[in-house]
């Protein structure tokens, strides 16, 4: 059985923090360096982080899947533009696959378009090849390129992705 589960509360984050330790080294090892991944997992899960994204509005669901949480999900409002942005959409690696992460994807889209929403963004690793192949293969362009300076001598060298969602 598989359900998507908003998380609403400051402790029910911890369940996102758990499945990112796991997944966010073995997705990034061979793409980041072990310091800027430590780096970056402190500047974007730390409870006083997430718990400010949470009370100025950012919807995180998790996939549960026969009773384990597989993945997440974290989006918000990006502008007056009528855009979503996408922040965190993973997926633990045995589920790989097998649609999930299609599934998750679709789950955003559709929220985001439900509540009005004409586009949804997201930002890449540029070394993420896998993760771009999906997106374009569900619809998403590339819209520019970003390198962002998150401090310590790290960059985010993104692009940025864009869908238009049917309404």
């Amino acid at each position: 059985m598989k359900v998507f589960e908003q998380l609403k509360t400051p402790e029910s984050l911890e369940r996102v923090r758990k499945i990112a330790g796991e997944i966010w080294p073995e997705t990034f090892r061979k793409i980041l360096s072990e310091e800027q991944i430590r780096y970056m997992m402190t500047m974007m899960y730390s409870p006083s982080v997430m718990e400010g994204e949470l009370s100025s509005g950012y919807i995180f669901e998790i996939l549960v899947i026969d009773g384990k949480d597989a993945g997440y999900m974290v989006y918000a409002p990006y502008d007056d533009s009528g855009t979503m942005k996408l922040h965190k959409l993973y997926l633990l690696g045995e589920y790989h696959g097998k649609g999930y992460g299609q599934e998750m994807l679709s789950h955003v889209k559709e929220r985001s378009s439900g509540m009005g929403y004409r586009s949804l963004i997201l930002a890449v690793n540029k070394r993420n090849a896998k993760a771009i192949k999906a997106y374009k293969r569900f619809g998403f362009e590339v819209e520019e390129s970003v390198k962002i300076d998150i401090g310590s001598g790290f960059y985010m060298d993104d692009f940025r992705m864009r869908c238009n969602l049917v309404l």
